[in-house]
């Protein structure tokens, strides 16, 4: 099958998934239904439930899924490692202890948009230390020591988060868990806005850049041989594909899984050409998070499970299932 037919299959998923994600919940409502309330027609109480609450939250949810998704196989490419994800330079440890501290200091709630702002502010502020220590002990920004920034900058975030929560009464811990485990119960059509303008000139620019991701994975020697300013697209890609991480945690909080998987599973059924599995990844985990999500909501009903607990449990499986067959 061509690649274009392809990512048109992907992309219906994705436009299936929004509908099952807004016909399932406390009150299921038919296809006509669910069209009917995005054009503002029927009932008040269906438009309220279509334009309030369920179709923002699963906009939200492809958005954010096919952040992760991208920057996952972003970062896989320009570290080499399979288990390379979103969150691997700290970006979810400064993002947290922003969002724990505004909670915590503030009181805010876990969905409010303090929180939001603060939690990117938090990612931001990790990914300028990352940078600053990987420039700090070379000109050249080494893999290597990046990743072992990360991982150093995400630990001492993860000691500050757990300083913040000793000292939270009982209400602001269990809304800093809250959103430590990832939600998108706080979707608004200006956190869609918000999400989507940073989304979109990353993409176009992590797209841009699949060529020079190709020739890195075969190593960076080989892509300065064959023409790759090999400093300046490593500047490019880990530095937008941080930032739309970045974006993703301040409007969801932290999702794991979607971002480590989801281009393993584009890559071992179409292969590893990043002018495929770039925009492919941004489907499947905008298809995979919404479904997550959905599951979520109505699995327990009408309590909501985390979706971190629900994007483990489905994708581990059907993960390992996928690598039995390929290796058998």
């Amino acid at each position: 099958m061509k690649p274009v037919l392809r990512l048109a299959l992907l992309a219906a998923a994705v436009a299936g998934a929004l509908l099952l994600g807004v016909r399932m919940g406390a009150v299921p409502l038919s296809v006509r239904e669910v069209v009917a309330g995005i054009r503002g027609d029927g009932d008040p109480t269906t438009i309220a439930i279509v334009r309030r609450l369920r179709l923002p939250r699963a906009l939200l949810a492809a958005l954010v899924g096919g952040s992760l998704a991208a920057s996952g196989a972003t970062f896989q490419a320009l570290l080499r490692n399979p288990l390379a994800e979103p969150y691997i330079l700290g970006v979810s440890g400064g993002a947290a202890v922003g969002a724990v501290g505004a909670i915590v200091l503030t009181g805010a709630p876990a969905s409010g948009a303090m929180v939001a702002l603060s939690a990117f502010a938090g990612a931001i502020l990790a990914i300028l230390l990352v940078f600053r220590v990987a420039a700090s002990v070379g000109k050249a920004l080494d893999t290597r020591v990046l990743l072992l920034a990360g991982v150093v900058v995400g630990a001492f975030f993860n000691a500050c988060i757990l300083l913040a929560l000793t000292f939270a009464d009982t209400e602001s811990f269990r809304s800093a868990m809250f959103w430590m485990m990832g939600s998108f119960s706080g979707a608004t059509w200006r956190g869609i806005g918000t999400m989507a303008g940073a989304m979109v000139p990353a993409l176009l620019l992590l797209f841009a850049l699949a060529r020079p991701l190709n020739l890195f994975a075969v190593g960076e020697e080989t892509a300065a041989f064959l023409g790759v300013r090999t400093e300046r697209t490593k500047l490019l890609a880990y530095g937008t594909a941080s930032l739309l991480t970045a974006a993703a945690v301040a409007v969801s909080g932290v999702i794991g899984f979607v971002g480590l998987v989801v281009p393993h599973v584009v890559r071992m059924l179409w292969g590893g050409d990043h002018r495929f599995l770039l925009p492919a990844s941004v489907l499947l985990g905008a298809t995979f998070a919404i479904l997550a999500d959905t599951l979520a909501r109505t699995a327990a009903a009408p309590t909501e499970l985390p979706i971190g607990v629900v994007t483990a449990f489905v994708g581990v499986p059907f993960f390992v299932y996928l690598l039995r067959r390929r290796m058998a």
